[in-house]
């Protein structure tokens, strides 16, 4: 029997489409349980009365049959036409449908998936981040104040707590720049608490319409659009550099690089921004490492707080 999954409110959800080796099948995996209980196959429309975004799938000439499991669909199709024709297009449906709030199965309970979040300090004493046990976002985004976040309920709800400055959500974290004249011993464990609560209840994060910050790219120009050492310094930054600045609370972009005195210029952002030791960081860090990785091509590297 199909436990409920009513209307997760734009969950930011992902779907990953890969073709079975007879061909017969594609499976389309979700980010997201979509908390159904046992696997159940459908063979026509009229069978998925009771799971609309079944019923969906229906629609398209070519769908044969549908199984609805925990992890995504496997969808297998008529031989009239082959599934790298329309695969991706099916992947997107699916997405688009579950993002604008379409129901999976219609009944009235929901399973709620236990969520775990822990808070980790970071270089920056101002800044706390707090990891969930499960994807959060697809993309980075931050905030700056409350007038930011008309699409991020998530972000809108956390700076209702007065001691709340910035907000940066990543993949599976949030790391939260606090004001003056609080300790986070104080508060730490409420925030994680209502966090990890507004996870679990399944409450929308970021809805559709909000934008991303630009640190999701690893540059703030295309990577096609810049000369060969700018993209080879991005290349150093995003393998050797992000993930160790992440693993902080924090992001780090490309901005500008100047052939003539070989300056880097880089932005800051999350836990990096306005930290303390982002300048000793960069100086004995990043900057060694791109003169000693790019000889002859790197003199400097300057910061800019996002």
């Amino acid at each position: 029997m199909l436990c409920n999954f009513v209307k997760k409110r734009m969950s930011n959800f992902l779907v990953t489409p890969s073709i079975k080796e007879d061909n017969k099948f594609a499976f389309f995996a979700l980010n997201v349980s979509l908390g159904i209980a046992k696997d159940t196959t459908y063979s026509s429309v009229e069978e998925a009365k009771d799971a609309p975004l079944v019923q969906q799938m229906f629609y398209l000439p070519f769908v044969k049959s549908v199984t609805l499991t925990d992890s995504g669909l496997n969808i297998e199709r008529f031989d009239i036409l082959a599934w790298s024709d329309v695969i991706n297009e099916v992947a997107q449906e699916i997405q688009n449908y579950l993002n604008n709030g379409g129901q999976v199965a219609a009944q009235s309970e929901v399973k709620k998936v236990p969520v775990t979040v822990y808070a980790e300090s970071t270089p920056n004493p101002s800044v706390m981040k707090f990891v969930a046990n499960k994807m959060l976002v697809d993309t980075i985004y931050e905030f700056k104040s409350i007038d930011e976040t008309s699409n991020a309920p998530l972000a809108k709800s956390l700076f209702n707590f007065s001691f709340v400055k910035e907000i940066f959500i990543d993949t599976n974290y949030i790391s939260i720049n606090k004001n003056e004249g609080i300790e986070w011993e104080e508060v730490v464990m409420e925030i994680r608490e209502f966090v990890r609560a507004y996870i679990e209840d399944g409450k929308t994060i970021i809805t559709a319409n909000q934008e991303g910050a630009n640190g999701f790219a690893a540059s703030a120009t295309p990577l096609e659009d810049l000369d060969e050492t700018s993209q080879e310094i991005v290349k150093i930054i995003e393998e050797y550099i992000k993930p160790a600045v992440a693993s902080d609370g924090g992001n780090i972009l490309f901005d500008a690089y100047n052939a003539e005195d070989k300056s880097v210029q880089v932005v800051l952002q999350g836990a990096c921004s306005g930290c303390p030791s982002s300048t000793i960081t960069l100086k004995n860090g990043i900057e060694n490492m791109l003169k000693e990785m790019l000889p002859g091509k790197v003199a400097t590297v300057s910061a800019l707080n996002g």
